[in-house]
């Protein structure tokens, strides 16, 4: 390989698919310490008394303007790289009602031309495109009518950053240089996603269920008729798909002719299409280095063994083999949005075509608001029936649409997830939900914070605050009749895992001096606020964490000296997850780790390999497939649906537990039963339960502290266990397997093991027996729950129609804390994302929104420290029930309460429900009298 040094300091070899080998080189890694790693990471400052970490690893960095990101990467940082940077732009049509036939490039005359245009045919000729997530299309062939506003269809390439920059601001903001045919009209197709759950209860809410997608079946669509779907026919003891039809029908017959004590409500709710606004836009730099058959690609990503793994698919299919893909995935920002987004595909593209060049593409901020992942826009009718006299629910049935844009992307998850949050944090004994993701001319929607979870939840949070008023109850009071607790059943007849908190989040609620003193705090605002109205309001939700085929791989060594090493094969993208996973070494090691990789990708020391899908197979295929002992339904998951706490918390606390329990305690033990002074030692009784790490190191019922460097020398010499590798899988449920361990079988919840002892080298140890969920477990959709209530209080302003946020306090349980300060900046960046979604942000989906390359912020309100109350906020956590409660994933759940408190504080100021997002001033005006 030329001018690059192949050893493993430089970089790490991931494996050989579809005949191009990997290798992965992470810039902030050994391979680029020198320059990078000082830069971004520090050693953890910590405080072994109160064992609390001082500031999170990467802080300093990050407020000095230190981290080095992938859009900071030129060629002359890359050190075997050719060191003249050549720079490209993408042209997107701005129509797609009409065939594409051709780009005009003449407004650039003969200085500015590309060295290199790539298009369509360029890609058919030499065998690249899309990996089947993505698509067709990856450039638009001319003759076809685009899937959607903003499709990319040609690459220009200059050799020099002076040509590239004159030559974008040419034809920046200029639609007559894609030309257009015959008008065809927008492309029909089928929806990318449709789901179906009902579910009838028994008499009771602890009874075994009639019907539910967990016991039976989720309904999927026979069919579709003019791009809608067909669902089956209703029948009683027909097959089970007729059969939840059937039950469905017997709600809506309910509901349509009900009962003389049921109130029935129906609404219609929509939201807004949002910007995932990343700080840092999409952007990707690559080398195909030509006499080594060499592809280079620096990326941001959160999903960095998705890329490892489907772009040498498609690199294996390109008629001139490119024979080495190397990978250097970066630190990153943009939380769902750098998850499975197609950027660095087009980034290997323009590298592909760089004629021997490092070729950069980066988008400014018109391209990135023209392109990047949307939150869906949602569309939802809601039928509720509750008990006039009990004020109990009685049934739910809701219909929802989602715009999953151009191309499909999470749509169908996401849709599947919002039709399963929408009941939030109540229990109905009969519900028919059903959503629908459909395809458009919109840019594509996908991964964004709430996940299809904020659309529906906050409806259904406005409709509660309704029915309250209709019934004449305080509205907590109400949602504590309804409040979903411990053993009862969701809407897929599953019941959660662990405590379910959301009743003592309003009881806590209820009893804050902002909701109790409301109707006097009015009277008394608007006496001294006369051209103002103010508002109180209240949204309570709980959010499942996690996608039901979680999984990930840790890794965590001592060395002889006692430094602590941590690789963890999640991405950080901002959230503090680097800090969080080296202090979950604490409670197993006693203190963080000194060392720490993430992004990880190369995980050679432990072979697991993956087949089918874990979503979708049988129970029967599971169980052939794991019949080989390296086999596991999903390899490596993203950073994605706040999985960190939970689930990326669990392979590496599982491994720190290993190196604790085979290496340390053993250790231990010798050094008490020896004496540490080589005299005889007290005769106490000491079990592995009392071990204590405390400040200066372990204690265990009295036993003399020994200090973590001694523990290590002291495992190295008796050759106990100084490193493990897991790899965990979770699908609602941790699998397990059984290992031997020091001639014992031991039942661990991992399903794949490798270690070392003393300074030997790591080796996989073959499962004697797998326990993995069983698949119908995929029927629950969610059991993982945290809550989150919040109150908001504000002012409306007669004149303008502008809403004040005056305070809002949030009321969250999330189990136990890893690092409380981060906890506390995802609160307050959720209740400002919350906040945006429902008050400031907006973005048109069609001709007049982002795909026509002229947005920007200064067309896009996003929350500002002046909108969100920033000195007055408050927050509480509950406690958690136990020292043994694992911390929840919380990132999402943050935001999705605010929404629906805004909207209801807003009808408690004027009197007026909207049903609409945003709901902004010029709204807010128009129905005030």
């Amino acid at each position: 390989m030329s001018n690059f040094n192949p050893s493993r300091r430089r970089f790490i070899k991931g494996a050989v698919i579809a005949g191009v080998s990997v290798y992965l080189a992470p810039l902030y890694s050994r391979a680029y310490a020198a320059l990078f790693e000082q830069k971004i990471l520090q050693s953890p400052n910590w405080d072994a008394q109160t064992k609390r970490i001082r500031y999170r690893i990467d802080g300093r960095s990050k407020v000095m303007g230190q981290k080095v990101f992938a859009r900071d990467i030129r060629a002359v940082d890359m050190p075997h790289w050719p060191q003249q940077q050549a720079h490209a732009f993408i042209l997107r049509a701005t129509k797609a009602d009409r065939l594409f036939t051709g780009i005009d490039l003449s407004l650039l005359g003969d200085d500015l031309q590309p060295d290199r245009i790539v298009t369509a045919e360029d890609l058919e000729r030499d065998g690249l495109a899309f990996p089947a997530f993505y698509g067709d299309d990856m450039l638009l062939p001319t003759g076809k009518t685009p899937a959607y506003l903003g499709h990319a269809v040609a690459i220009l390439i200059y050799h020099d950053f002076a040509r590239f920059r004159f030559a974008k601001d040419k034809l920046k903001f200029h639609d007559e240089v894609i030309q257009y045919g015959t008008e065809t009209g927008p492309l029909q197709r089928d929806p990318w996603g449709s789901f179906r759950y009902v579910r009838v209860g028994g008499e009771k809410p602890f009874d075994d269920d009639r019907f539910s997608s967990l016991k039976d079946t989720p309904i999927f669509p026979l069919s579709m008729r003019r791009h809608l779907p067909v669902w089956p026919e209703g029948r009683e003891g027909g097959k089970l798909d007729q059969e939840g039809m059937y039950y469905a029908g017997m709600i809506a017959d309910q509901l349509q002719t009900p009962p003389q004590d049921w109130l029935v409500m129906s609404r219609r709710y929509t939201t807004q299409s949002v910007d995932t606004s990343a700080l840092e836009p999409d952007n990707a730099n690559g080398w195909f280095d030509t006499a080594s058959q060499t592809l280079h690609l620096v990326i941001p990503t959160q999903s960095p063994q998705e890329v490892a793994d489907e772009m040498p698919r498609m690199l294996a299919k390109r008629h001139q083999p490119v024979k080495q893909l190397i990978l250097h995935p970066c630190y990153t920002v943009g939380y769902g949005s750098k998850d499975h987004y197609n950027f660095p595909y087009y980034g290997a593209v323009a590298a592909l075509y760089g004629d021997g060049l490092p070729v950069r593409l980066a988008n400014d901020r018109y391209e990135q608001f023209q392109t990047s992942i949307k939150r869906h826009a949602f569309d939802m009718d809601y039928r509720i029936a509750v008990d006039k006299q009990t004020g109990v629910l009685q049934a739910f049935q809701g219909a929802m649409t989602a715009d999953g844009g151009g191309r499909c992307n999470f749509t169908p998850s996401v849709v599947m997830v919002g039709a399963t949050a929408a009941q939030s944090i109540y229990y109905f004994p009969k519900s028919d939900l059903s959503s629908v993701g459909l395809a458009s001319r919109a840019i594509d929607a996908g991964s964004a914070r709430g996940y299809g979870t904020l659309q529906s939840m906050a409806a259904t949070e406005m409709m509660m605050d309704e029915l309250a008023q209709e019934l004449k109850l305080d509205p907590i009071e109400f949602r504590l009749r309804n409040v979903l607790k411990s053993g009862m059943k969701n809407t897929q007849g599953a019941i959660p895992a662990g405590a379910i908190r959301a009743d003592e989040v309003l009881v806590k609620a209820s009893q804050h001096e902002m909701w109790r003193k409301r109707a006097e705090r009015k009277v008394e605002f608007e006496s001294k606020n006369p051209g103002k109205r103010y508002g109180v309001g209240f949204g309570c939700v709980q959010k499942d964490f996690g996608t039901g085929a979680e999984t990930s791989f840790a890794r965590v060594e001592f060395s002889e000296d006692g430094r602590i090493s941590l690789y963890h094969s999640g991405a950080e993208m901002g959230t503090g997850m680097s800090t969080s996973q080296s202090v979950l070494c604490a409670q197993w090691l006693g203190k963080p780790a000194d060392e720490a990789h993430f992004s990880v990708t190369d995980w050679s020391l432990l072979p697991m390999v993956t087949s089918g899908d874990p979503y979708t197979m049988s129970q029967d295929e599971q169980d052939k497939l794991q019949t080989n002992p390296n086999w596991t339904p999903s390899y490596c998951s993203p950073s994605s649906a706040s999985n960190s706490a939970y689930y990326f918390s669990h392979s590496t606390r599982e491994a720190a537990r290993l190196v604790f329990e085979q290496g340390l305690w053993p250790a231990a033990l010798s050094i008490w039963q020896s004496g540490i002074g080589g005299g005889q030692a007290a005769p106490l009784v000491v079990r592995k339960d009392d071990a204590r790490w405390v400040e200066g190191g372990l204690t265990a019922a009295g036993m003399q502290i020994l200090p973590f460097e001694l523990l290590a020398k002291k495992a190295y010499q008796m050759g106990n266990l100084t490193g493990a590798v897991v790899h965990v899988f979770n699908r609602w449920q941790w699998a397990e397997a059984d290992f031997k361990l020091n001639n014992h079988s031991e039942r661990l919840p991992v399903d794949g093991l490798s270690i070392r002892t003393g300074h030997g080298e790591f080796s996989a140890l073959e499962r004697e027996q797998v326990y993995y969920p069983p698949t119908q477990r995929n029927n629950a959709a969610v059991t993982y729950y945290s809550a989150v209530g919040t109150l908001m209080e504000i002012a409306v302003d007669i004149a303008t129609g502008k809403v004040e946020l005056l305070n809002h306090h949030s009321i969250m349980e999330c189990g136990n804390l890893i690092v409380p300060e981060l906890v506390s900046g995802q609160l307050q960046g959720g209740l400002a994302m919350g906040i945006g979604h429902a008050l400031h942000e907006y973005l048109p989906l069609y001709e007049d929104g982002p795909g026509n390359g002229t947005w920007n912020f200064n067309r896009y309100h996003l929350p500002r420290a002046s909108d969100v109350a920033v000195w007055k906020q408050t927050g509480d956590i509950l406690p958690a029930l136990s020292e043994t409660d694992p911390p929840k994933g919380m990132a999402e759940v943050v935001m999705i309460p605010v929404v629906a408190a805004l909207v209801n504080a807003i009808a408690h100021a004027t009197g007026h429900r909207f049903r609409d997002l945003p709901v902004r001033a010029e709204n807010i005006l128009e129905v005030l009298p």
